[in-house]
């Protein structure tokens, strides 16, 4: 019998096995995550948002980030303006859902799917908005059967994107 899966709220001592399950999962590796964080930026988000983990073992099998608009714009990147352009709705205290990383070994266990349902316990009555490559086809199935709506897309670097938000309602 395999352990079980622990699914909470990230904390420092996660940040080890966060980055090197990002490191892993890099397009370079042949894996999906265009961009890596540093150490530094995953604190202020924690220290910003619930970052969480699934862990296995006490090892960190995926992650799923978020950040608060009001954070996200003291570090522009071109492609959340290029989705906040592409969903001009964001709601006042709207987040960036994302990244999403899971790894290899744990694909196919709707880990995303159950760190999401984590998050909006922990963030009921947000708005969340995200982006997704087109060919990312995995990550287009789950995310649209976690609910998520497109809302729109948008080019960068001859990929195309497309724009889903949610808003995550308290029970």
């Amino acid at each position: 019998m395999t352990a079980q899966i622990d699914i909470r709220k990230a904390v420092k001592s996660d940040l080890p096995g966060l980055l090197k399950l990002q490191q892993a999962n890099q397009l370079a590796q042949g894996g999906s995550l265009a961009a890596a964080l540093t150490a530094g930026q995953i604190e202020q988000m924690m220290a910003d948002m619930p970052q969480i983990v699934a862990c296995r073992n006490n090892e960190v099998v995926a992650f799923l980030l978020t950040t608060s608009l009001a954070v996200s714009r003291k570090r522009p990147l071109l492609i959340i303006d290029k989705t906040l352009q592409a969903y001009p709705y964001a709601d006042q205290d709207a987040y960036i859902y994302g990244p999403v990383c899971v790894s290899e070994s744990e694909r196919g266990n709707r880990l995303a799917q159950l760190m999401f349902a984590r998050l909006l316990e922990l963030e009921p009555n947000r708005q969340g908005i995200l982006f997704i490559r087109s060919d990312n086809e995995p990550s287009l199935r789950a995310h649209s059967r976690m609910g998520m709506i497109k809302v729109g897309e948008f080019t960068l670097n001859d990929a195309l994107f497309h724009v889903f938000a949610y808003k995550a309602m308290a029970h």
